[in-house]
């Protein structure tokens, strides 16, 4: 078995004194799709800031392809491949699309060679290349947030709630591109509160309530029965 490109082990976290994350192990292969599931207020972003390196783990480990990367900065962790889509997209609103696509190019990449990959993948934004980012819709500005992160070469992507606020059409064919990304050798943790518009194209599923993994395993193999038990408290 290779060595995940992400692991979480028995990670605790908190607020001050509020204990949010209650021991949650969590695991992301190379090139696989993990779904993060639960209710409002069930730890997922939490969670999110805990891989990405903003919030330290009060117990627990943090590992980044077999290494021990506990307690290391947003900063380190972005070097080490980790990218994350924060909810709200993570834009520049008042910069074009050619020119947030511009500021990718920190990563060494040619702004040429970053549009030819942005178009290709995405064809609407090259219709919107020189529209300013803020004015676009929403689906188009999730288009624009992942090709900036793609255009970084990232080993795992974090997906905080990529379809708030999106039509249900939108959100599919975003989905569609997440899974195209993972094809492609990207790992992606994609927390999403709705669950049924991610569970088709993930290939793990974790189910988490009041800060506890309530269940774990191939996202076809994710019942409903689960799912109510979860964000119904039933």
């Amino acid at each position: 078995m290779s060595t995940p490109i992400l692991e979480l082990r028995n990670i605790r976290a908190s607020y001050g004194s509020i204990e949010v994350l209650h021991g949650v192990n969590l695991t992301v292969g190379r090139g696989e799709v993990v779904a993060l599931l639960g209710p409002n207020g069930a730890g997922k972003s939490t969670l999110i800031k805990v891989a990405s390196g903003i919030l330290r783990p009060s117990a627990g480990q943090l590992m980044i392809a077999g290494r021990d990367a506990t307690g290391a900065s947003a900063n380190a962790l972005a070097r080490a491949g980790l990218c994350t889509i924060p909810e709200g997209r993570g834009i520049f609103p008042n910069l074009t699309v050619r020119e947030n696509l511009l500021m990718a190019t920190y990563s060494g990449h040619k702004l040429s060679d970053i549009e030819q990959s942005t178009y290709a993948r995405f064809p609407r934004l090259a219709e919107r290349r020189s529209q300013l980012a803020g004015t676009m819709s929403g689906g188009e500005q999730q288009m624009l947030s992942l090709a900036r992160a793609l255009a970084t070469d990232p080993v795992i992507l974090l997906l905080d709630e990529l379809s708030m606020g999106l039509a249900p059409l939108i959100v599919s064919e975003l989905y569609q591109q997440v899974a195209a990304i993972a094809a492609e050798g990207v790992s992606v943790l994609v927390v999403e509160q709705f669950a049924r518009t991610v569970l088709g194209v993930a290939d793990q599923a974790v189910v988490l309530a009041h800060g506890k993994v309530q269940a774990f395993g191939k996202a076809s193999e994710i019942g409903e029965d689960v799912l109510a038990s979860a964000y119904l408290g039933s």
